[in-house]
C-alpha cells in the first residue's frame, strides 16, 4: 500500500509542473495584456494616459519579455521565496488576495460535497432498496428536477423569494456589520446564519445526479449471485446491503473525489457572482475579464493542484476500498 501512494505521489511532480506551463499559458493567449485593456478603458472614460507610466509598470511586470522569461520568474518566485506575484488590478500581493478568500471557498465547497454525499447517498440506498414505491417515483422526480435545474437560477428564485416574501436579503455570507470585521466568535456565528443557503443551492444538482448514480448501482449490485447466496445463508438484510452491494455501488464516487472539490469552486462562480458570496470565484472571474495574469493564473494554478491532490486522495481510497488496484502488477 505505501509503494503504491509513493508512486502516486511521484506521479504529482511532472503533472504539477506541466500544469504551471498550461496555466501560464492559458492566460498568455488573449491579445494584448493588463496594461492594454487598463489603457482602453482609460481612453474610453477620457482620461489621460502617461506613456511614461505605462512603460514603467509594462517593465515592472516583465511584459516586454518573452513567456518563457515570465514563466520562469514566476515560478521562481512561487518556490523560493513565496511570492505568487503582484495582482495589476488590486495593486496588492496575490497572495494576500487568495488565501483571504480561500478558506471560505473551502470551507464551503467541503461543506456542499459532505452534504451532497450525505443525502444523495442515503436517498440513493433507499430507492434501491425499496424499487418503485411511492417514496422512490418521488424521489426521482426530485432528482430529475435537482439535475436539470441551473445552480444560478435556483440562487435567482431563493433570493426573489426571500425578497419578495420575508423581506430578507439572503445574499453573502456575513452580515454587513461583519463584512470587514476581523475573525472572531461573533463572526463565525453570523457566517454559519448565511452559508446554509449557498450550501442548499449549491447541493441541489450534485445531490440529484449522486441519487441517481446510487440507486442504479446498487439496483445493479442487488441482484448478482453474491448477494442472494449471503440473503439465502441467513444475513441480515441490512448489514448485507450496506456491507457488500452499497460498499461495490460507490466506487465510482471514491473514483470522483478527483475534480469533486475543485469543480465545486469552479463551477459555483456564476452562483457566488448572484449570492455575493466572498468566496474565489468572482474574483477569478473577474481576474479572467481584466488579464490580470499573476492572480488569474495563481487561480488556474491552484484549481489544477486541487484535482490532483484530489486525485491522489481518490487513488488512496480506492486502494484501501479495492484490493485489485493496490495489488496490481
Amino acid at each position: 500500500m505505501l509503494r503504491y501512494v509513493f508512486r502516486r505521489i511521484l506521479y504529482m511532480i511532472p503533472t504539477l509542473i506541466l500544469i504551471s506551463m498550461v496555466s501560464f499559458a492559458i492566460i498568455q493567449l488573449p491579445p494584448g495584456d493588463y496594461l492594454t485593456s487598463y489603457a482602453a478603458q482609460l481612453r474610453t472614460t477620457g482620461d489621460t494616459i502617461d506613456e511614461a507610466e505605462l512603460a514603467a509598470l509594462r517593465e515592472r511586470y516583465g511584459l516586454g519579455q518573452p513567456i518563457y522569461v515570465q514563466y520562469l520568474k514566476w515560478v521562481k518566485g512561487i518556490l523560493l521565496h513565496n511570492d505568487w506575484g503582484q495582482s495589476m488590478e488590486w495593486q496588492r500581493p496575490v497572495k494576500e488576495l487568495i488565501f483571504e478568500r480561500i478558506a471560505l471557498t473551502v470551507v464551503l465547497s467541503f461543506s456542499t460535497m459532505i452534504f451532497s454525499w450525505v443525502v444523495g447517498i442515503s436517498v440513493g440506498i433507499y430507492s434501491a432498496t425499496h424499487q418503485y414505491s411511492f417514496m422512490d417515483y418521488l424521489m426521482t422526480l426530485v432528482s430529475f428536477i435537482g439535475v436539470g435545474t441551473p445552480g444560478f437560477l435556483l440562487a435567482l428564485i431563493v433570493m426573489y423569494a426571500a425578497m419578495a416574501y420575508f423581506g430578507l436579503n439572503v445574499g453573502g455570507l456575513f452580515s454587513e456589520q461583519y463584512m470587514l470585521a476581523p475573525w472572531s466568535w461573533a463572526k463565525f456565528v453570523d457566517m454559519l446564519k448565511h452559508i446554509w443557503i449557498p450550501i442548499l443551492v449549491l447541493a441541489v444538482s450534485s445531490t440529484a445526479g449522486i441519487i441517481r448514480t446510487t440507486r442504479a448501482n446498487l439496483l445493479d449490485e442487488l441482484n448478482k449471485p453474491y448477494v442472494v447466496t449471503a440473503r439465502a445463508k441467513g444475513l441480515k438484510e441490512t448489514k448485507l446491503v450496506l456491507k457488500y452491494p452499497t460498499r461495490v455501488a460507490l466506487i465510482p464516487f471514491f473514483s470522483t473525489v478527483g475534480w469533486a472539490l475543485a469543480s465545486l469552486v469552479s463551477g459555483s462562480t456564476l452562483v457566488a457572482v448572484v449570492l455575493s458570496l466572498q468566496t474565489e470565484g468572482p474574483m477569478l472571474l473577474r481576474a479572467l475579464m481584466s488579464q490580470d495574469m499573476y492572480l488569474a493564473g495563481s487561480f488556474i494554478l491552484l484549481l489544477s493542484t486541487l484535482t490532483v491532490i484530489g486525485t491522489l486522495i481518490s487513488d488512496v481510497i480506492l486502494a484501501w476500498v479495492d484490493p485489485r488496484i493496490r495489488l496490481e502488477a
